[in-house]
């Protein structure tokens, strides 16, 4: 649609020229780089309040693609939590708003040698090595972009994180993270800081993404014997974990023996999981366990 409109105002050889297409080609030129000036422009604030949006909603209904890690349960309270997902919708427009600004000038780029009447082709084969080394810069951004942009969309790690980064150096980096940016990390070690760019972040180790420990009360069978109970219970858990409604529950480490609840006859389970289990989760969790031992028992 762009190019046809392009065409309606710079007229070929064989075609009159009329009051419309009278319009210089400098003149169009400078219209179409305007008009993608707007363009970008508004599809950066766009971007902005669709992605704040979506993080806004994912803290009262957590979806799947905008999730964050459990770390500490309570590190996504409060402020630390808001710096959190401001930081990361500020990095994620940023990144989606250079990806559409780059689509968006090539564009016009390729209509500007349209209005002018170039051989775009012609023009960057003759550029040569230049071309190829452009070419290769731009693929190595792009790299880096995708690589950022997964690095916040999955919540590897954040700001405040303690990282540890195999194959960046022969030792490897140990640090805080300080800024993610769109083509880069920063790290901040014992002695320095360390600007890693997203490509060379082949192994990253978040120190901070502990387990979740969880406490869990399951009702015993009438008359049964508590360690035998609490051996079949542990086992069911496991069983249990990424099952049908469970199939994101993944337990970290050995389940903690139980501990029986004077009386009453229900043992509590210490169980670590690789987040923390939602109200629905656990409830499955604790029905399914009692229901299998009630059917052992019986």
């Amino acid at each position: 649609m762009l190019f046809q409109f392009i065409s309606t105002l710079n007229p070929t050889p064989d075609q009159p020229t009329t009051a419309r297409e009278a319009i210089s080609q400098p003149l169009l030129v400078v219209l179409v780089v305007i008009g993608a000036f707007i363009v970008t422009r508004l599809s950066h604030v766009i971007i902005r309040r669709v992605v704040r949006y979506i993080a806004q909603r994912s803290i009262a209904r957590p979806s799947q693609w905008w999730r964050t890690r459990a770390r500490y349960e309570e590190l996504e309270q409060g402020e630390v939590g808001e710096n959190r997902r401001r930081q990361r919708v500020d990095a994620v427009s940023r990144m989606l708003h250079h990806l559409l600004a780059v689509v968006i000038w090539v564009g016009v780029l390729i209509a500007i040698f349209h209005i002018l009447e170039l051989n775009g082709p012609l023009v960057l084969s003759s550029a040569g090595f230049l071309g190829a080394g452009i070419a290769y810069g731009a693929s190595q951004k792009v790299n880096d972009y995708l690589t950022g942009l997964s690095v916040l969309l999955e919540d590897r790690y954040g700001v405040g994180d303690e990282v540890e980064i195999s194959g960046a150096f022969p030792n490897g980096v140990r640090g805080i993270v300080e800024h993610i940016g769109l083509v880069s990390t920063r790290v901040r070690d014992g002695y320095s800081t360390v600007h890693l760019p997203h490509i060379a972040l082949i192994s990253v180790r978040n120190i901070s993404q502990e387990p979740v420990a969880t406490k869990i009360a399951i009702q015993l069978p009438i008359d049964a014997e508590r360690g035998e109970a609490a051996l079949k219970a542990a086992e069911t858990i496991r069983e249990l974990a990424g099952s049908e409604h469970l199939t994101e529950v993944l337990l970290v480490d050995d389940i903690t023996t139980a501990t029986p609840i004077a009386g009453v006859d229900q043992i509590e389970l210490n169980i670590r999981t690789s987040r923390p289990l939602t109200a629905g989760e656990r409830e499955t969790l604790v029905r399914r366990t009692e229901e299998r031992l009630s059917a052992q028992d019986s």
